[in-house]
């Protein structure tokens, strides 16, 4: 076995996945039509709401209109589809060729929103402002290409300590876009309505069915607790007269998609906080495709699982490089449809196929895009806040996965803390160079670079002079 191989393979034994024995459909197994379409709208219903929530909050955070807010979430769609084809069909090297499907990433908004919002603040529209988002996603994506063919070298760049004090980053900078969109969000800060008892409540009720479904025994009501929340929610909207369903006048009949339909700008000091997160991306995907292997019933070392992994992430970098082309936010490899192929017992890749033809026309069909932007910001505040929290929860684990020693505690604790900072109190930039700006208003980017450097100097034999001393 190779150098590459080993240390694959280790990283998979970390995970220590559970195969499931008591499949209906294996792999390659080619289940009956009727079937087959069951089986993928349930896999839809369990990540439409993670595939569309990011560009609604890119979108309203950096004020775009009502027909191009609508026209990013079709393409969210459709390029979450053409991506969920090449995972789950295996194009040459390209695509995992498991039951992989492919979402708009949560783990790139805090970045995409602050990179957007320094942009418009130096003078740009929000036109441009896209342009130069979609540029440094698009020179990004080729980072997480290069790293799928050098696997091995990314435990060395970025160990467990660093990707979850990451993923935590994420989470809890997302905290406070989630908790400004349970007050009422932008328009509401206008209007004087923000934080409202009526937008609280509305929120807190979400938040609440979320909960509480989620605490049932039924796997069918935990699965679907974001989007019945999301439901009760809406509808209790419609009956408080507070759903505008003018954004949906005069929206064609189908989008077509326009490469560089804003352009292509470039800034390699926004890019910085992207790199970071290609590279994040790369381990997050390393892991969720773990889980499918195993969930599907096949193997989680060796040279089988190290080429469909190697796949698996040239396919996420390959298929964010297009969907910046086309106007849409960076996909990864989502981990929400394992809990259905444990549910179904179906891991059969072929289901991908039907998934990504139910994403395309979704996508194709403006009226969806319009409609889910009806949905009020309390609303999506209430269920987008548990989100964020499960990101930070999840970084937490990664971290608990490895031993928590003394080192572990001081890179964690001055990543977090100087992070956290620069979300908390941004104004302690306002008189640094432009690119000192860039880089470091990103919580990520700031918490982040400090995790590696600590992790890459600070010396582990530290903490036995401490115990010594």
């Amino acid at each position: 076995m190779s150098r590459s191989d080993t240390d694959i393979t280790l990283e998979s034994r970390s995970i220590q996945p559970q195969p499931t024995c008591n499949l209906i459909y294996k792999l390659d197994d080619k289940p009956p039509v009727l079937e087959a379409i069951f089986v993928a709208l349930q896999h839809v219903l369990a990540s439409f709401v993670g595939v569309i929530t990011p560009p609604l909050i890119i979108c309203s955070s950096l004020g775009i209109d009502a027909a191009e807010t609508s026209h990013t979430v079709s393409m969210a769609l459709l390029f979450s589809g053409i991506g969920t084809f090449i995972q789950a069909k295996r194009i040459g090297l390209i695509g995992s060729g498991l039951l992989s499907l492919q979402g708009t990433s949560f783990s790139f908004l805090g970045a995409i929103v602050g990179v957007g919002t320094a942009a418009m603040q130096a003078g740009k529209s929000p036109q441009q402002a896209l342009a130069l988002i979609f540029g440094v996603c698009f020179f990004g994506s080729f980072v997480e290409i290069f790293l799928s063919r050098f696997l091995h070298l990314t435990q060395k760049i970025v160990t467990p300590v660093v990707s979850g004090t990451v993923v935590m980053l994420i989470g809890l900078s997302l905290v406070k876009t989630g908790i400004i969109s349970m007050a009422g969000g932008l328009a509401a800060q206008q209007d004087g309505s923000f934080g409202s008892l009526q937008n609280l409540g509305l929120s807190g009720l979400v938040l609440m069915v979320i909960l509480v479904l989620n605490a049932t025994h039924s796997r069918f009501l935990r699965m679907g607790a974001i989007a019945i929340g999301l439901g009760i929610g809406y509808a209790i909207s419609i009956l408080l007269n507070i759903v505008d369903y003018s954004v949906l006048d005069n929206l064609p009949l189908i989008n077509i998609p326009m490469p560089f339909q804003y352009g292509l700008d470039f800034d390699f000091a926004a890019f910085i906080p992207f790199l970071l997160l290609y590279i994040l991306t790369t381990l997050e995907t390393i892991g969720d495709l773990t889980a499918t292997s195993a969930a599907s019933g096949e193997p989680v070392e060796g040279p089988v699982y190290l080429r469909r992994i190697k796949g698996g992430v040239l396919g996420d970098g390959i298929n964010s490089m297009i969907a910046a082309l086309f106007n849409a936010f960076p996909n990864t490899t989502f981990s929400q449809n394992n809990g259905v192929i444990q549910m179904t017992g179906v891991g059969s890749r072929y289901i991908g196929l039907y998934i990504s033809g139910i994403f395309i026309l979704l996508g194709l069909l403006p009226f969806v895009g319009g409609v889910l932007q009806t949905i009020p910001q309390p609303v999506l505040g209430g269920a987008t806040i548990v989100m964020f929290g499960t990101i930070a929860v999840a970084g937490i684990d990664i971290i608990a996965s490895t031993k928590v020693d003394r080192r572990t505690l001081i890179i964690v604790a001055a990543s977090l803390a100087l992070g956290i900072g620069v979300v908390y109190v941004p104004e302690i930039l306002d008189d640094k160079p432009a690119i000192i700006r860039n880089i470091f208003s990103s919580g990520i980017a700031t918490g982040g670079l400090t995790a590696m450097l600590l992790n890459w100097f600070f010396p582990k034999e530290s903490t036995d002079d401490l115990d010594e001393s």
